[in-house]
């Protein structure tokens, strides 16, 4: 999964060649390390007026650092431009980042907080909210070269410290790879702030988690102090095995095309006692081929994998009240389900379902305090992508704004993000985690 191409464009000669032609020099991206959670330091702060006492409160509750002084060099941009009520009032945003942007740091992170459009009845101030989101994909796209991520809050009106937990993700290495996305904040926050271990004590469910994103996934639970419980097929016991032991979790060996799969992970479930905290549906597969060309097996397999047995899995959890009180149910999408792709209408059918599933199970599952989310990663470096043939594989990694592939803990800590407890206010909500790749909206 080597990147040649990036470690020729950082090369003497590599460099002064990519210039000379206008081919990207992808930037050296800045993740987090293994242990708790930390955001960038030396963040800059400002706002329309004064901020509301909602908006300082998650300022602290995010425990940031704003310690800057005029003229220093950043690491982080936030900007509160939720009081903006009129087109002519954006102005702000221009004056704020024109004399800043100059100042940020490589690797830097941008935040913008606005107020959903949708939860807006004057016009004019509804209007200039939602031109916020055009706003920040553009930002996104011209600070990508330098390794600089860019996105968007809305939160509702009167919202409260349900801001932190999305604001302190984007302001870390953590959202390394998500930039030019929006998340939705609604609902309000109950639960205690803890950064350090957020899924302390909570039980965590991992499908496909053998291999590749779905191991990390695990691991990356695991580290924020969760149980995992491992899924996958009994043809890959020995890999789960090696996951699982390397974070004391549990391996549960079910083939989820199997009729009464649902069941045996209910049974799982009742038998360990204390019920879920947190299901993640990772387990898919691919079988590529056009439309006119695919076999009906290939249509069949990959829509009962990827579709629906999570559809049979969720029914049988909320049937039987196996997902706890403010639960995480979590899908893995894909660009392809938003965008298309020419060989795939499979799987681009079964991941614009996960985005359906989300969509429409969100209000029924709010009643039960319940969040469902999902992430649609990109060009994610796998084995998959590695038997990828060589011209396609360079288009799908230099095709977004930080040009390059992501890696497997990139979709994983946005995960997270979704699974932790103070992430209550957020449901609903689809992150592409794909470096702003153009494909799709």
């Amino acid at each position: 999964m080597s990147d040649g191409y990036m470690r020729f464009a950082h090369s003497a000669v590599g460099k002064k060649i990519c210039r000379g032609l206008g081919f990207p020099i992808p930037p050296h991206l800045q993740r987090a390390n293994k242990g708790p959670q930390e955001v960038v330091k030396h963040i800059l702060f400002s706002s329309v007026n004064q901020p509301n006492s909602a908006i300082s409160n998650a300022l602290a509750d995010a425990a940031l650092d704003l310690s800057v002084q005029d003229q220093q060099r950043y690491n982080g941009l936030i900007f509160d431009a939720s009081s903006i009520a009129s087109s002519t009032e954006l102005k702000q945003l221009f004056q704020f980042f024109n004399q800043h942007l100059p100042l940020l740091q490589r690797n830097g992170r941008i935040v913008l907080i606005g107020l959903n459009p949708q939860s807006i009845d004057d016009t004019p101030q509804a209007i200039a909210q939602r031109s916020l989101l055009g706003f920040i994909k553009s930002l996104a796209k011209e600070v990508g070269r330098k390794g600089t991520t860019a996105n968007l809050i809305y939160t509702e009106i009167n919202c409260g410290n349900e801001v932190a937990s999305p604001l302190r993700f984007f302001m870390s290495n953590r959202c390394t790879y998500v930039t030019g996305q929006v998340i939705n904040v609604a609902l309000p926050l109950a639960s205690t702030v803890d950064w350090q271990q957020p899924l302390a004590g909570k039980t965590a469910l991992v499908t496909g988690a053998a291999r590749g994103i779905g191991a990390d996934i695990a691991k990356v639970l695991a580290r924020d102090g969760a149980k995992v419980i491992g899924l996958d097929i009994p043809q890959s016991q020995q890999l789960l095995n090696q996951v699982m032991n390397e974070i004391n979790g549990d391996s549960l060996l079910v083939n989820v095309t199997d009729a009464n799969a649902a069941e045996l992970i209910s049974a799982h479930i009742k038998q360990l006692g204390g019920g879920l905290d947190i299901i993640v549906h990772n387990a898919g597969i691919t079988r590529d081929k056009t439309l006119a060309r695919m076999k009906p097996q290939q249509w069949d397999l990959l829509i009962d994998i990827n579709l629906t047995s999570i559809e049979r899995i969720n029914h049988s959890l909320l049937n039987q009240d196996l997902i706890n009180d403010g639960g995480r149910i979590i899908g893995v999408s894909s660009i392809s389900g938003i965008a298309g792709n020419p060989g795939q209408t499979n799987y681009a059918t079964s991941k614009a379902g996960v985005i359906g599933m989300v969509e429409s199970l969100a209000p029924k599952l709010a009643a039960k305090n319940i969040t469902i989310n999902a992430v649609a990663p990109g060009f994610i470096e796998t084995e998959m992508t590695d038997a990828v043939p060589f011209m396609p594989r360079q288009l799908g990694r230099r095709l977004c704004s930080l040009s390059q592939g992501g890696l497997p803990v990139d979709v994983a800590e946005t995960i997270a993000m979704f699974a932790a407890p103070n992430s209550q206010g957020i449901t609903a909500n689809i992150i592409r985690v794909c470096g702003q790749n153009i494909m799709g909206s």
